[in-house]
């Protein structure tokens, strides 16, 4: 008798919404990625590497790997997106992720081995707003009550 019940939650809260359309958007990208047009100079394309000239738009130098890791992120984000904890920590986590990889672009530029990803200037500055963007979202997501879940009589 003591148990309050809950309406059915499904994809219920912003922060859960939100890592969803963030997982599709990097699948798409990591699909995009793969398709040449959309990516230029598909043909040099590296598996990994500061060395493969392949641009996701004209712009975003990407690889075989980078275009994995956009695949996998994509996955993340759709499976995290089930609980509402999980979707925060996907946005946090992956937001930092981000971070990090803007401050690696920025020390570990052009021709060197340790640009093994491969990031150009386009792909440093997407990392750092994706980072920035989704960290604040996560915060600012979990600051805001969520009104929708009620206690339903009974």
């Amino acid at each position: 008798m003591g148990e309050r019940a809950r309406a059915p939650r499904g994809l219920s809260t912003d922060m859960q919404k939100v890592a969803l359309g963030m997982g599709l958007i990097f699948l798409v990208v990591g699909i995009f990625g793969f398709v040449p047009g959309i990516t230029t100079n598909y043909q040099s394309m590296a598996f990994a590497g500061h060395d493969s000239e392949a641009m996701l738009v004209g712009y975003f130098q990407v690889s075989i790997l980078h275009n994995i890791v956009h695949l996998l992120y994509g996955v993340a984000g759709l499976f995290m997106c089930g609980l509402p904890t999980q979707a925060r920590n996907f946005l946090l986590g992956g937001g930092a992720i981000y971070l990090v990889l803007w401050i690696y672009g920025l020390i570990f530029t052009g021709e060197t081995a340790a640009n093994f990803i491969p990031v150009n200037t386009a792909d440093n500055w997407l990392h750092f707003g994706l980072g920035v963007v989704m960290i604040a979202v996560g915060v600012l997501l979990t600051r805001i009550p969520d009104h929708r879940e009620e206690e339903l009589p009974g």
